[in-house]
């Protein structure tokens, strides 16, 4: 593991990650001593944006159903009284469009002016709900363009404590998804119309247009938000958008990303609480499957337990495993003398057996083996104390949580 690295889950510092130490110029008329007021990200439900004009397909569907059942019954009528088909079929046409033609046979019966009133009301009615479809459905574009945008806006205006995710792209997309579904509320910005329609079409508040210009972070409420994830695709715009965020609102929580690790620096520099390398993080968790394939099924279970761990790092602890290696000092050991030996810098709270047995809370006596993982509660700079006993000289086998 890259030495200085830092882990976490769900807003602890991990792989990949830097803090802003101080090391960002001291702005003119800011008490620096102090830590920033972050306030929390506001919950809420995902936004309303459906509307009257946002189902044309069902309408037309709904428009073509009624107008071929009216049709096939009042046909079957006239058939009834003797009618031919095409005849029948002629009239039933006839009185929809109300052409007025004359009437292919009499209407001489209490039953066929029955059905020719029945005819003319709900034939006529739904043949204009049908052309009132027709317009909606080449016009819905327009219609929805203004409507919907307007609506989208005033949303935007009425929320505060939200996330700001600049970008709509790879991460800013698998970032939408993890807020939506921990109910966080976000806006989306970025300058493709073909994104911002994919996230229109996702429910999510978005506004089209450039995340580095300062109008448009106002309007998606930089002055409110809690957060900022500037997450474009140009290690100068992410820059250029933590500037501008910076500016905007002092208090902000901004996490930028970089592709370049010489990035990192420039972006703290500008403002940045955190920096991401997605690059690296990536890298990294495939060289992990690789070198310690034993604790891979387990690390992936424990990773989904996110507030746990950030509740257990609050109090100065946090959870590893460990993978015994061939040759380590661990492999034969008992539990008892393996925690003696760390000198209390962790507890063995699980040992996952090579062929898939679970020990929970071993005791003492119980001795550990080649290819066990083994799952230990302790301080987060225990690090010389687990390489001294669980790595052997060729690999190591320790994973942070």
């Amino acid at each position: 593991m890259t030495e200085g690295a830092e882990r976490s889950v769900e807003g602890q510092p991990f792989a990949g990650v830097a803090r802003r130490d101080g090391s960002r110029p001291r702005r003119p008329g800011k008490d620096r001593s102090r830590a920033p007021r972050h306030r929390p990200i506001r919950r809420a439900p995902p936004p309303n944006l459906v509307g009257f004009f946002d189902s044309p397909q069902r309408n037309l569907i709904g428009g073509l159903v009624f107008i071929l059942f009216v049709t096939t019954v009042a046909t079957l009528a006239y058939m009834s009284q003797g009618w031919s088909v095409r005849d029948a079929f002629y009239m039933v046409i006839v009185t929809l469009y109300t052409v007025g033609y004359e009437e292919v046979h009499p209407i001489n019966s209490t039953f066929l002016y029955f059905v020719t009133i029945t005819l003319i009301l709900l034939g006529c009615t739904g043949m204009i709900f049908l052309t009132g479809v027709v317009v909606q459905f080449f016009t819905l574009n327009q219609i929805n363009k203004i409507a919907g945008q307007k609506k989208m806006e005033q949303q935007i205006e009425q929320i505060e404590g939200h996330v700001i995710v600049c970008g709509f792209g790879r991460v800013g997309m698998v970032l939408g998804l993890a807020l939506r579904r921990s109910s966080a509320s976000f806006v989306v910005i970025d300058e493709s119309e073909a994104r911002i329609a994919e996230a229109r079409a996702a429910g999510y508040l978005c506004l089209c247009g450039d995340s580095a210009s300062e109008d448009m972070l106002i309007a998606a409420g930089v002055k409110r938000a809690h957060a900022l994830a500037s997450c474009l695709a140009n290690d100068a715009l992410n820059i250029l958008v933590t500037l501008s965020a910076r500016a905007l609102n002092p208090d902000i929580l901004i996490v930028a990303r970089g592709d370049k690790p010489s990035t990192e620096s420039k972006l703290l520099l500008a403002g940045a609480d955190r920096v991401v390398l997605p690059e690296y993080i990536g890298g990294e968790r495939i060289a992990e499957l690789f070198l310690h394939q034993e604790s891979a099924r387990l690390m992936d279970n424990l990773e989904k337990s996110h507030g746990f761990q950030r509740a257990l790092r609050n109090f100065g602890m946090e959870l590893q495993a460990h993978a015994v290696a061939p040759r380590s000092s661990a492999s034969q050991m008992t539990v008892g003398a393996l925690e003696r030996q760390a000198k209390g810098a962790f507890f063995i709270i699980q040992i996952n057996r090579a062929d898939g047995d679970v020990h929970l809370n071993p005791p003492d006596n119980e001795s550990l083996q080649e290819g066990d993982t083994v799952l230990t509660l302790g301080r987060p700079d225990r690090g010389a104390a687990v390489a001294n006993l669980f790595e052997s000289r060729q690999l190591g086998g320790a994973r942070n949580l």
